[in-house]
């Protein structure tokens, strides 16, 4: 089999993994050189830091000032957890998926949980379920921006101002690329690896007065880890939300994270951050439009990711074979733009639909999106060759 040409260009940075997520542009490990470590994070300057990070992100994701943010073990799942595990009981709950992440957060609450009022409103991959069957007198659990699918809420619309119950959204995935309407959230949680491209581990937890009330008027009926204790004597543990951790967090990873959230100041703040993304995402998207073997997984374009952006194959020939051979035949397009060094870690999620999944984040270089195109027309050209040869 004769190899086909090159494309001319190459991305400069390749890191298209949709987390840990690739670094601000010009990052290098010098950017860290003023990191508080070998000191505790009890001491002044650990606090200072800890307090810099959370004002940095309220005034970052416009967070109004009455919520608390809070720095939390885990990453985005700890804060989940800490958030389905401390609030949910008083009330009937809907719990609302359309992949694989939203679809833990069921497993969660209805095998680990074992609420006695559940509702689950779920739709499969590339699509958003009914958001009008949700009650909102109940309280709610759903995810922003569907990692795995490529499928997100358009905006905070469908969401009652006057919901009797608690709304409990992870948005790991859309924190600083989309804009999320806090005043129909209660609960939102994320991860500093994604969309500003910090490192793992650590997750971020924000509660409105309301989520507070539930907190201190409501006792839940199972054990609770000291990792998801918010509460003492019935109230508010104040200082979880002004960086007094619950337990050890790194001070390097932390230093990574206020060097993210400055260059997030320094360009503009979220309208840059979102404004990237966006122009990030339109290069993708054009360019699956006018593909014959790519197409976007989520269905309806008011609803696709401008992060997370999974794409299926629809190539005839490899739409024929069963799901083992589509999977295989994705996986060594995917291979192939690794051995290239032109993309990394931009396969499909394990319990996804076989495809590609590119992430278009703020931290992503638009150039490099483009110069990243013509090199998925050569690879899944190579690949269906190398499929037709050993025929």
């Amino acid at each position: 089999m004769t190899a086909l040409p090159l494309p001319d260009k190459r991305p400069a940075n390749p890191r298209f993994s949709s987390g840990p997520c690739a670094k601000r542009p010009g990052w290098s490990l010098e950017a860290l050189a003023d990191a508080a470590l070998g000191r505790s994070h009890r001491a002044k300057l650990g606090k200072n830091k800890l307090a810099e990070a959370i004002d940095l992100t309220r005034e970052i994701l416009q967070v109004p000032a009455d919520y608390r943010i809070g720095i939390v073990p885990a990453s985005d799942t700890g804060a989940v957890e800490m958030a389905l595990w401390s609030l949910l009981g008083p009330r009937g709950v809907d719990l609302v998926a359309w992949e694989s992440f939203g679809a833990g957060w069921v497993t969660d609450v209805v095998k680990q949980l074992k609420l006695p009022d559940i509702r689950r409103i779920e739709a499969p991959y590339g699509e958003l379920p009914d958001l009008a069957q949700i009650d909102f007198d109940r309280d709610v659990v759903f995810t922003w921006n569907g990692t795995t699918s490529g499928v997100r809420v358009a905006n905070g619309d469908f969401i009652p101002a006057d919901r009797q119950g608690l709304t409990i959204c992870d948005a790991t995935s859309a924190a600083f690329a989309q804009r999320l309407d806090f005043a129909k959230l209660d609960v939102v949680t994320f991860s500093w690896q994604k969309v500003l491209g910090g490192e793992g581990a650590h997750g971020m937890l924000i509660l409105s007065p309301r989520a507070v009330e539930r907190l201190e008027s409501y006792v839940p009926a199972w054990p609770m880890p000291k990792l998801f204790r918010m509460t003492k004597g019935g109230k508010l543990i104040e200082g979880i939300f002004k960086g007094e951790t619950i337990n050890t967090p790194s001070m390097l990873a932390l230093e990574d994270y206020l060097d993210a959230l400055r260059w997030a100041k320094e360009i503009g703040g979220l309208d840059a951050l979102v404004a990237r993304a966006d122009a990030n995402f339109a290069v993708v998207d054009r360019f699956v439009e006018t593909s014959d073997w790519l197409a976007n997984l989520a269905t309806d374009p008011a609803t696709r990711s401008n992060t997370s952006v999974c794409l299926s194959i629809v190539d005839p020939d490899i739409a024929a074979l069963d799901a083992d051979g589509q999977a295989a035949f994705a996986k060594g397009v995917v291979a192939l733009l690794d051995k290239q060094g032109v993309a990394y870690d931009i396969g499909h999620y394990r319990d996804a639909p076989p495809g590609l999944r590119i992430w278009c984040g703020a931290t992503v270089e638009t150039s490099d999106l483009e110069a990243l195109m013509p090199w998925l027309d050569w690879a899944f050209a190579q690949q269906k060759a190398t499929l037709k040869a050993a025929a």
